[in-house]
């Protein structure tokens, strides 16, 4: 996941900017960057472990503005009069892009040329303390073959 500070530096190096989704499609480059912001998310997590994090939120949008579109050097404008007027820490980024009914969350990777936006997933996050079931392994009728008894079984000697 990509830092503030790592975007800031890949764009300094590029003449033109493209997000690339999940699925390979690209974000048109006519989109715009309409909010740049710090999210903070102060939780509980199932285990009763209280949770803090941030991360440098950006939302990308697109129009029928076909002639402007946004260029590195504009970006990085955006991103530094966010540092100054919302303090911003050097924080993961979070981008927001709109799919067909909702809005998609993603993690923010560069793989050199594009800016790759990365599915994120739930996850529970006290897993230690969460009685979760391990996956029962589904066997179709007839496939079912007895248990292979291995040489240390109790009373074998072997142990």
């Amino acid at each position: 996941m990509m830092k503030l500070s790592e975007l800031k530096l890949e764009l300094k190096k590029l003449k033109t900017i493209a997000f690339q989704l999940p699925d390979g499609d690209f974000v048109p480059p006519h989109f715009h960057v309409t909010e740049v912001g710090k999210v903070t998310k102060n939780f509980i997590d199932c285990g009763g472990t209280i949770r803090n994090e941030e991360v440098v939120n950006f939302q990308l949008w697109e129009a029928n503005d076909y002639d402007h579109r946004l260029h590195p050097e504009k970006l990085l404008h955006i991103i530094e009069l966010s540092e100054a007027k919302l303090q911003l820490p050097d924080s993961e980024i979070e981008v927001e892009y709109q799919l067909k009914e909702t809005i998609g969350k993603f993690s923010l990777e560069f793989d050199g040329t594009n800016f790759q936006l990365k599915s994120k997933l739930t996850d529970c996050l006290a897993k230690d303390n969460c009685v979760i079931p391990v996956d029962k392994l589904k066997v179709k009728i007839g496939e079912w073959k007895p248990k292979v008894e291995t040489c240390c079984t109790p009373n074998s000697g072997c142990c």
